[in-house]
């Protein structure tokens, strides 16, 4: 088939050409033709969506780890100012008990 003549045009040609045996064949090959693009594309959109899948749930157990890793890392950062602010308020509490012995 070129681009210019369509698939009816292309059977109404083998019909009066060949007769209705060959316009009959051309019309069941067109439609083989056509269920075989049908389910290429069907099994490809299929395999696509597995691959999305896939790569979905690569890039959750990806995030879930950095949200775990930057979790640890807050934790940590927050005992680290925990234990400054302890320390600092026992200084204080040093430094007022030495001033009123004074």
């Amino acid at each position: 088939m070129t681009e210019k003549t369509s698939f009816l045009q292309e059977v109404a040609e083998a019909l009066r050409d060949n007769g209705i045996a060959a316009a009959i064949t051309a019309l069941i090959g067109g439609t083989i033709a056509l269920l075989a693009s049908v389910t290429r594309k069907a099994f490809t959109n299929d395999a696509m969506l597995a691959r999305l899948d896939r790569e979905l749930a690569a890039e959750r157990d990806r995030v879930d780890r950095q949200r775990g890793e930057d979790r640890d890392d807050d934790a940590d950062r927050l005992e680290r100012i925990e234990t400054d602010i302890r320390a600092m308020r026992d200084l204080m509490f040093e430094a007022f008990q030495r001033g009123r012995t004074d």
